[in-house]
């Protein structure tokens, strides 16, 4: 299974839920490929922002290697699911891809805990390192679940 996570910058939250993915993918024996991007530009080839590779890395997950890269129309060939990470997301996708037939890998992240309550995970961006931790947890949450929805 190929999943990609996407939020706005690809520097706080899709890092983040790419490096917890994996870690649970692995550590459940799941053949997985994970991998994020985001809908702008404004941080394309830049490392993920401070604060979300050291909440990963008190929580035993390096993402410090990752890069900042855009989403582009090929990923809808290569990923089985597409993860938008928040509404605003989803729609920005929607607008770049203008094909309902490749929106059909797209959905929110959080409909895997939330089904159809089209919640979306804050942005830690302008917030402090709690923010940080709070999104951390919620993504661990929901990425456990996807774990074992294909477990």
């Amino acid at each position: 299974m190929k999943i990609l996570m996407v939020c706005l910058g690809n520097i706080c939250r899709s890092p983040m839920a790419e490096g917890i993915l994996s870690a649970k993918a692995i550590a459940a024996g799941l053949d997985c490929e994970i991998d994020s991007a985001g809908t702008e530009s404004y941080h394309v080839g830049e490392a993920p922002h401070k604060n979300s590779i050291l909440t990963c890395k008190e929580n035993g997950i390096d993402i410090s290697h990752q890069r900042a890269r855009r989403i582009q129309i090929a990923d809808f060939e290569k990923y089985d699911i597409i993860y938008a990470l928040a509404t605003d997301v989803y729609a920005e996708i929607q607008a770049i891809v203008k094909d309902e037939t490749k929106m059909k890998k797209v959905q929110l992240l959080l409909d895997e805990v939330s089904p159809n309550q089209k919640r979306s995970v804050k942005d830690p961006y302008y917030g402090t390192k709690v923010d940080y931790e709070d999104v951390f947890e919620l993504l661990g949450e929901v990425c456990e679940a996807i774990v074992q929805k294909y477990r």
